[in-house]
């Protein structure tokens, strides 16, 4: 899928922004990121909310191999094939995917913030300052000398 491809894509949606990432495109509204164009497919951001809806319609979600495992991204779903001839139904499922990441990024707001504590003084290593005190006692010998 290509740049253009993707904003004719979702032009009943409205304006979108489409970045490079990974081997594909990562598409964004409103500064938040719901979407993800990559070589397997269209994957949309996806919550407890809306994965009754892709799994009803027989999507599966996001996944990649690594050397050692394969890794199920379990926020984003492949997009059902037969939305890409229907712009209007897929405007709604981008509305659904846009308000999923919207109530993952509200989950993820950081607490406020503690008061900083000061930092504490860092301590040398027992051998460190073992080895400064001998260094200083051996001098200080052969000042006497």
């Amino acid at each position: 899928m290509d740049r253009e491809f993707l904003i004719d894509l979702f032009a009943d949606f409205g304006p979108v922004t489409i970045r490079k990432m990974f081997s594909g495109y990562g598409i964004s509204a409103d500064g938040i990121n719901f979407a993800l164009a990559l070589r397997a497919g269209l994957f949309f951001r996806a919550d407890e909310v809306t994965i009754p809806g892709f799994k009803a319609e027989g999507s599966k979600p996001f996944q990649y191999s690594t050397r050692a495992k394969t890794v199920l991204v379990n926020s984003y779903w492949e997009l059902p094939a037969r939305l890409f001839d229907d712009s209007e139904e897929l405007a709604q499922w981008a509305r659904a995917a846009l308000a999923a990441a919207q109530r993952a990024r509200v989950k993820k707001r950081p607490r406020k913030k503690a008061v900083a504590k000061k930092p504490a003084a860092r301590k040398r290593p027992a051998k460190k300052a073992a080895k400064k005190a001998v260094r200083r006692v051996g001098k200080a010998k052969r000042a006497h000398r």
